[in-house]
């Protein structure tokens, strides 16, 4: 009887804390006792923090979508009003481009909207590194579904919360959507971008002989305060790698208000001790700007977020003093 192919098998090496030599080279090797015919086929190195397997944290920056004409008319857009953007909502996407213009992105994506749409093309369209690429547009950032109330004023809205016994932010208008479906959408967003992150550092990682750069966190640290927020102090270790991705979401803002009360509440994130209660639950101003930066382990029931700023407008000076 003739002997079958000699086996083979993936063998998954974790790099200890201290330094290790690369294996990369030694895939094809022999591997386990002489005559085995066992050979090395792939590797895939991690970091091991606290008994867990490592992954970069990565950045996520949520922009809103800049200003349309109903905004200012403060008339219900939801997800049936597409309107383009006013003039000054193409100022206020250009000033948020000018500056996130040095900060490095590997990831865009936008509500499928097309005040979203282009709200992010007037943003890449300033930046030094981003200009080219690719915005994924997912209907998951959509802004809520307020059914017989888009197209009507604010103040229609609050006259049939008010009919039906409830507070504006918390009523359901006829064919809308609750506030628990939008929180949803945001969750299954949030949880598809770390399974994403988490099999992209993975597949860079694979038999590489150099840990990430750092050049993804000191380009957004240009622009935002980002202190001791770099990795979470739980998993943060001595030459840990910099940020995995950096990530720009262009979404609405009753969308970014519900995923904000998800990672408060649901993912416990910290944020600064400078932000009041207020601040946390008001809704983003057009193009107002939110950084988080989140920290990945395999295995975790949920990520470490912790929030760099909330609603930043700094960009809007000149657009506002102009108007």
């Amino acid at each position: 009887m003739q002997d079958g192919p000699r086996p083979t098998f993936p063998i998954l090496v974790l790099r200890p804390l201290g330094p290790c030599r690369p294996l990369g080279p030694l895939v094809g090797r022999a591997v386990g006792p002489p005559g085995s015919g066992l050979r090395l086929t792939s590797c895939h190195r991690t970091y091991v923090a606290g008994g867990g397997n490592w992954a970069s944290p990565f950045s996520a920056a949520g922009i809103t979508a800049g200003e349309t004409r109903f905004n200012r008319e403060k008339i219900i857009q939801g997800q049936g009003i597409d309107e383009p953007l006013s003039e000054t909502g193409f100022k206020q996407a250009a000033a948020a481009g000018i500056f996130l213009n040095n900060v490095k992105f590997t990831h865009v994506f936008s509500s499928d909207l097309m005040r979203t749409k282009q709200t992010v093309h007037g943003i890449l369209e300033k930046s030094r590194f981003c200009k080219d690429m690719t915005v994924k547009y997912d209907s998951r950032l959509r802004e809520r579904k307020y059914g017989v109330a888009e197209g009507r004023p604010l103040s229609e809205l609050r006259a049939m919360a008010r009919a039906a016994g409830e507070e504006c932010p918390v009523f359901t208008p006829p064919g809308g959507e609750t506030l628990d479906q939008v929180k949803m959408r945001g969750k299954d967003f949030f949880e598809f971008l770390c399974q994403l992150i988490l099999k992209e550092a993975g597949q860079n990682e694979q038999c590489s002989q150099e840990a990430p750069s750092n050049h993804l966190e000191t380009s957004l640290a240009e622009r935002f305060p980002l202190g001791n927020n770099c990795a979470p102090r739980s998993k943060s270790k001595p030459g840990a790698p910099g940020f995995a991705a950096s990530v720009l979401v262009v979404s609405h803002g009753g969308y970014l208000k519900s995923l904000l009360g998800y990672f408060l509440t649901d993912l416990e994130c910290s944020f600064p001790a400078t932000l009041s209660r207020s601040e946390l639950s008001s809704v983003s101003p057009n193009t107002g700007i939110s950084v988080f930066i989140v920290s990945l382990e395999e295995g975790d029931v949920k990520p470490t977020t912790q929030c760099v700023c909330v609603n930043l407008q700094d960009h809007l000076t000149e657009v506002t003093d102009t108007q």
